[in-house]
């Protein structure tokens, strides 16, 4: 999977994403400053929300349309929640030249076909289904019939959506999908985080996984990072005290530089399976256990638990060998704190 110039593999760096999503507060110019923000905490790409209240939900107070499910944004009705959050269409141009200049991937999640024909007009290089629209297989279709990468959230997924979603891409010939591992609350508990879906679902679909997290921290990142995530999502903030709807559960900046140098140390240590030693590792078995003499013996006096032990350093013979010396003789005077090696033995 290739996003921009950057390449997604299973020995690739992660892939990680700084959200925007509603942290303008309803400023242009907080939300260039937010991407040149991203980039200086280590982002590689900014993920806009393309979306109106009117494309989102129906401008109806009905209680159908009240939130209500014990979410940060409860009491509020879709529409006016939507019409808060959404980023200005007129502003995508300018968002995407900004990141472009920062050196950003910037690409969107579409909420319906026009956002996904205006995205094509800004030359998106990818598509980010969001969690609830994970069941929206028309909007899915029409996304991937566009032969981009396709990223979809699972944060309200069963086993069936997934497998809908991945065969509406698939069914317009659109292979390139990563799964994101995702707990659609608003912040996510940790003990919800669930990190051993993202092995799962890259080994159960055979694609690219990764995380979208809610969580508090970069706990849960750089878990997701050891079990192979390869695109970790967070939603980015300059600072929480300008407010808006999702706020409290975004990253400031130093919190998500901090999460990208965990993230990559994270990367660094996974390391490979390699049972050789670096130069640096063989020089340190000189610290390992070898046999020893442990008091003064005279040549023809027999070895014993009491003057021959096996202790550090490694210069002696393998300890492995200790049981079949044990009675042998020696055939010279050996001194304490000599290691032993096979011709001070008697045949």
């Amino acid at each position: 999977m290739k996003i921009g110039s950057f390449e997604i593999n299973e020995n690739s760096e992660v892939f990680i994403i700084a959200e925007l999503s509603a942290n303008h507060n309803g400023s242009l110019e907080t939300a260039l400053e937010t991407i040149k923000a991203a980039k200086r905490a280590g982002a590689n790409a900014i993920k806009l929300q393309t979306y109106t209240a009117d494309t989102m939900t129906l401008d109806v107070q009905k209680d159908d349309f009240m939130l209500k499910q014990g979410t940060i944004w409860d009491g509020k009705y879709l529409h006016d929640l939507y019409k808060e959050a959404y980023t200005p269409w007129e502003w995508h141009k300018e968002l995407f030249k900004t990141a472009e200049e920062e050196g950003l991937v910037c690409f969107s999640s579409p909420f319906d076909f026009s956002a996904v024909e205006f995205l094509e007009e800004l030359n998106a290089p990818a598509y980010k289904i969001a969690s609830f629209e994970i069941t929206d297989i028309p909007l899915i279709e029409k996304a991937a019939s566009k032969g981009k990468p396709i990223i979809i959230s699972t944060g309200i997924a069963e086993k069936e959506d997934i497998e809908l979603a991945l065969e509406a891409c698939r069914r317009v010939g659109n292979h390139d999908v990563a799964l994101l591992k995702c707990t659609s609350s608003y912040p996510a508990p940790i003990d919800e985080a669930n990190m051993k879906m993202v092995k799962d679902l890259a080994e159960r679909y055979s694609v690219i996984s990764g995380l979208s997290d809610h969580t508090i921290g970069n706990t849960v990142p750089v878990v997701a990072t050891s079990l192979g995530a390869k695109i970790i999502e967070k939603h980015f903030i300059l600072d929480r005290s300008i407010g808006g709807p999702d706020a409290s559960f975004s990253m400031n900046e130093q919190e998500f530089k901090d999460m990208v140098a965990a993230v990559r140390q994270a990367e660094k240590a996974i390391g490979e399976v390699d049972y050789n030693l670096t130069e640096k590792q063989k020089s340190g078995r000189e610290f390992s256990r070898s046999l020893y003499i442990a008091e003064d013996v005279s040549a023809g006096e027999v070895l014993t638990e009491k003057n021959l032990r096996s202790v550090r350093p490694g210069y002696g013979l393998h300890p492995k060998h200790y049981s079949e010396i044990l009675g042998k003789k020696v055939n010279m005077d050996v001194e304490k704190g000599t290691a032993l090696n096979w011709d001070m033995l008697e045949n």
